[in-house]
């Protein structure tokens, strides 16, 4: 009998939906493309810092073992030497003053040290009501333990309504986000055997299954049928079972460090099995190619001494620098109007050079090689000069591939992790194959230019085929045609980012670039109760094919993820298929990939989600953050250039009109309705996103936006979050930050304001501290510290951007605040109750310095919307 189609991911999947319905497209193509303050408690307790505190995990698992065999879940991150800051700021944010609501409320954590991190959320509490099946069986867990949210996945409620009508409302929505890869302390339990599965729908053995403990049969969550353990599960109490990891923690790790595959050929150390190759653009002029070796410079420094690198660049030619050659720089040149030939590769590989150098034995001459480069003679502009950016792509992957490629049929060399090719480049790819024309006014330039799109979203392919990953990171003034270079780094598993310059915030770039943590061979499995239909995936994976014969009823969704990475997130649309009439509805995700230890690692999350029939209940559980995350995704999808965004701006009006129609209130004796008081700050959240970099005019060109909304549709949470509502921290006296609702009203001229907005960073000084030398300088120094900490870990790194007020460049930081000078006193006061000591000439002074935009206040456009804002708590 033929499976069902699979649903759509990332771009679009095709899901295999539970036994009798058939979702429409999941996955979609993704186009290459502030609270209503309350004086109530917040949603999320204001967190309290301390020096040196570590994250207190939301899951506790007892008796974690410590890895053995040197296998770990992931790579850890090596703190960058560049750029240098200040010393270490150690001191605590304050959380806002009551009756302040920190705007946004962020569950990504501040680093106040190397490693260090914080919990700013409460754990949901679930108790447990499975269905007994006779008196024998047995709960693993105790109806009062309390269980937490999966640090791996993210749901945009805590509680799922029975009610179908009401549960599958659109413009609010039901989803979750899962981060695959993503690092935590300490990690899951770990488990060297094979697992326990379901042999009718491939489900893992789980905390939340019934056991009956004189045979040690257990009961799938998903499906609700009986499965036999091989006698293991046979105890004589349920107290017995929490001795399985698997039965006592709803995150687990089952690891297999040996390999049952024949003619493996196994490479003891993956730093030097998975090499990085530098492609970098050798049509510079002289100020851009200076920042870019002093980048290169820091870069190889930054690298593990065991880490292989390659060298290529490119113009009209490319070249391959030999590392065998100690006193001079030497290079291989190939042609690059065509792709390379297979003879020309071999040669290049067999012959006498070396290409790929540990950095212990190559430092010396990788320095010489980057201090031999020189810039661009000829009289040619920028966006004109013949760069073969696609044929040198193709030599370095044939590098990396190297004689492994001939060795016979049935014989594997896998590389522990993936290999990456960074490519540095400061024009169009305009020579060779995948590239374009100079010009726009070429008369086959929309042909040529779909060519070169198919053709690079081929070679991203190949690369990713041959595990290898694809970052090309673009600096300087000279458009390099974004719609082209995006497809290249998209399917290979990789990220485009665009630089002002080959400076400070590119250097960081590439070296977290090449130092994040990933993994490869990367499947995600999804199960969900029969209730729940997921009904779009967004992130970077495309559909998988997997044989489930094994399992009959299999009806998961399978994601073959381009890579697996901390820095990336996949988005879950899910609706229900009618009333649901059970107390819990489960979901399972199984992540399975290689780590860069080349362990297989097949990581198993179960979550179970009580239903609730109340209405008001439900809005209590929703996640504001997780659900404009989702809502965002859903609506980028569909912003493929700027006459969309458009669209899609008024497509976020009718959402925010359609909740409060359908959950909130009718105000007496009116025709408007106020919109829920429980997720107050959703809309505040929205109106950031709508006029924002990413759906708003503030950023200036289309290539500058479309990189943007293509990080976004693939980035973690926490970077999406702050990609959709920047975070407002201003200094205070002594050396503490208090976090503000980002609004203008916060530019006060004696103050330093530091406002992240996920892929920038700005440091904004008051004009009366600024006159202040010393302690201008102090409060500098610690906001800039600051920004640091808070985007140590964070790729791709953001750019840091500190000017006074009154300057030209403040207007960075005044267009990202909503304006609220034109609203009535009471409500800037309900925002800043700071506010109300000022007299009436202290409020008028305030209000004329600052710069004021068209732009409505987020009172005033919530309003527009026959919308009454919730009623403060």
């Amino acid at each position: 009998m033929a499976n069902p189609p699979q649903p759509n991911i990332g771009y679009s999947a095709t899901s295999k939906p539970s036994h009798s319905e058939t979702p429409s497209s999941l996955f979609e193509k993704s186009p290459i493309p502030p609270p209503l303050i309350s004086p109530g408690a917040p949603k999320f307790p204001p967190p309290t810092f301390q020096q040196d505190q570590t994250l207190s995990p939301s899951i506790q698992s007892p008796n974690v073992p410590s890895p053995s065999n040197g296998v770990k879940t992931g790579s850890p991150i090596t703190l960058l030497s560049t750029p240098p800051g200040p010393p270490v700021f150690t001191s605590p944010v304050r959380p806002a003053a009551v009756p302040f609501r920190a705007s946004p409320v962020t569950p990504q954590p501040l680093a106040f040290s190397s490693g260090s991190s914080i919990p700013t959320s409460s754990p949901p509490h679930f108790s447990n009501g499975l269905v007994d099946l006779q008196h024998q069986v047995s709960d693993v867990r105790e109806d009062s333990d309390a269980v937490g949210e999966a640090p791996y996945v993210l749901f945009s409620a805590h509680k799922v309504l029975k009610q179908k009508k009401q549960a599958n409302v659109p413009s609010l929505g039901f989803g979750a986000l899962v981060s695959p890869g993503r690092e935590i302390s300490p990690g899951p339990q770990i488990i060297q055997r094979d697992p326990h599965r379901c042999q009718s729908c491939g489900a893992y053995a789980n905390n939340y299954c019934n056991i009956l403990t004189g045979s040690g049969q257990w009961q799938c969550v998903i499906c609700r049928k009986l499965n036999g353990s091989a006698g293991e599960y046979i105890a004589s109490s349920k107290e017995d079972l929490c001795n399985f990891p698997e039965l006592a923690s709803p995150i687990v790790d089952y690891v297999q460090t040996g390999n049952k595959r024949p003619g493996f050929v196994p490479v003891s150390d993956s730093r030097t099995s998975a090499p990085i190759v530098l492609v970098i653009d050798e049509c510079l002029d002289e100020p851009h190619l200076q920042h870019l070796q002093s980048s290169l410079h820091a870069f190889v420094d930054s690298l593990p001494p065991t880490t292989r690198i390659g060298i290529v660049l490119y113009g009209r030619t490319v070249s391959v620098y030999d590392f065998s050659e100690e006193s001079v720089a030497s290079a291989d040149v190939l042609p690059g109007e065509k792709s390379p030939t297979q003879e020309s590769l071999k040669a290049l590989i067999y012959g006498t050079g070396i290409y790929l150098s540990p950095m212990h034995a190559s430092l010396p001459v990788a320095h010489a090689i980057f201090s031999s480069l020189r810039p661009y003679k000829l009289n040619v502009p920028e966006a004109s000069r013949d760069r073969c950016l696609g044929t040198a792509v193709e030599v370095a992957l044939g590098i990396i591939q190297g004689p492994s490629a001939e060795i016979s049929r049935g014989v594997i060399k896998r590389s522990g992790g993936n290999s990456r090719i960074i490519v540095c480049a400061g024009g169009p790819n305009t020579f060779g194959p995948g590239s374009v024309p100079h010009s726009f006014s070429h008369p086959n330039y929309p042909y040529m230019e779909k060519s070169a799109l198919k053709w690079m979203e081929n070679l991203g392919r190949e690369a990713h085929r041959h595990n290898t990953v694809v970052d090309v990171l673009c600096a300087g003034t000279c458009p390099v045609r974004v719609p082209v270079l995006q497809p290249l780094a998209k399917a290979s598993g990789g990220v485009l980012v665009l630089h002002d310059d080959f400076g400070e915030a590119f250097g960081v770039n590439l070296q977290r670039a090449a130092t994040r943590a990933a993994g490869s061979h990367g499947l995600l499995e999804i199960r969900c109760s029969d209730d729940i239909l997921i009904t779009q995936v967004v992130g970077p994976g495309e559909e998988a094919h997997v044989d489930t014969e094994t399992f009959k009823n299999d009806t998961s969704l399978c994601i073959q993820m381009l890579s697996v990475e901390e820095t990336q997130s996949f988005s879950l649309s899910m609706e229900t298929k009618g009333d649901i009439k059970s107390d819990f509805v489960f979901f399972q995700f199984a992540i399975q990939f290689s780590n860069v230890y080349q362990a297989d690692i097949s990581r198993v999350i179960t979550v179970r989600l009580p239903t609730v029939s109340s209405v008001s209940a439900y809005l209590e559980s929703v996640q504001d953050e997780v659900a404009a995350v989702l809502i965002a995704r859903r609506t980028l999808l569909r912003a493929k250039n700027y006459s969309d965004a458009i669209d899609m701006r008024a497509t976020m009006d009718e959402r925010v009109k359609d909740i409060a129609l359908k959950f909130g209130s009718q105000v007496p004796k009116s025709k408007l309705y106020r919109f829920p008081k429980e997720i107050s700050l959703l809309p505040e959240l929205l109106f950031h996103l709508r006029r924002g970099p990413l759906l708003g005019s503030i950023v200036g060109h289309e290539d500058e936006r479309s990189v943007l909304r293509n990080l976004f549709l693939n980035a973690s949470f926490d970077l999406s979050l702050r990609m959709i509502a920047p975070r407002c921290l201003m200094h205070r006296e002594g050396g503490t930050f208090e976090e503000l609702p980002a609004y203008d009203l916060a530019m006060q001229s004696d103050a330093a304001v530091v406002l992240d907005h996920g892929t920038d960073v700005f440091i904004w000084l008051g004009a009366e501290l600024a006159a202040d030398e010393g302690k201008s300088a102090a409060a500098l120094a610690a906001c800039r510290t600051l920004a640091e900490e808070l985007t140590e870990l964070r790729f791709p790194a953001p750019r840091i951007l500190a000017f006074k007020e009154g300057s030209s460049q403040a207007r960075y930081f005044v267009s990202r605040l909503i304006p609220a000078h034109r609203d009535p006193p009471y409500e800037q006061e309900a925002r800043f109750p700071q506010l109300r000591s000022l007299t009436t000439e202290q409020r008028t002074k305030l209000k004329s310095s600052f710069l004021h935009f068209d732009d409505p206040s987020f009172c005033e456009w919530i309003r527009s919307l026959k919308v009454v804002p919730p009623e403060p708590s």
